[in-house]
């Protein structure tokens, strides 16, 4: 094993970069250092605040929600809050957060806040207001 790691986006010599493979690494999972993608707190959003009713803002603070146009990375597990059904989905790495999304990736929340946001089985933690 060479310990060398294979970047998509190198393949080609640069001036045919573009035209040959535009998104070459979009979606890729990229290990320990993940990738380079802009997220910002649910405290940072207001509509969340009505409908995260029972956490604190300390706790909305751990929340981290993808900035709109990032890619989902391939494999990972996300949670949309701005999705009535709360469906937990795990991404093909094609997706991107759009405007109206609030992509909740499960690797970015303390497990016990990422429980309580999806459970189902006791009182509704999450409200959407209607």
């Amino acid at each position: 094993m060479t310990g060398k790691i294979y970047h998509p986006e190198d393949k080609h010599p640069a001036v045919y970069q573009d035209d040959l493979a535009p998104n070459a690494s979009k979606g890729l999972n990229h290990g320990l250092d993940g990738a380079t993608t802009s997220k910002r707190a649910a405290s940072d959003i207001k509509q969340l605040h009505s409908m995260l009713t029972t956490f604190t803002p300390e706790e909305l603070r751990q929340i981290l929600v993808l900035e709109p146009g990032s890619r989902l990375e391939t494999r990972a597990t996300y949670i949309n809050l701005a999705d009535p059904r709360l469906q937990i989905i795990q991404a093909l790495g094609n997706e991107e957060a759009g405007e109206e999304d609030w992509f909740v990736a499960k690797k970015d929340v303390p497990y016990q806040l990422w429980n309580r946001m999806v459970d189902e089985g006791s009182q509704r933690v999450i409200h959407h207001p209607k």
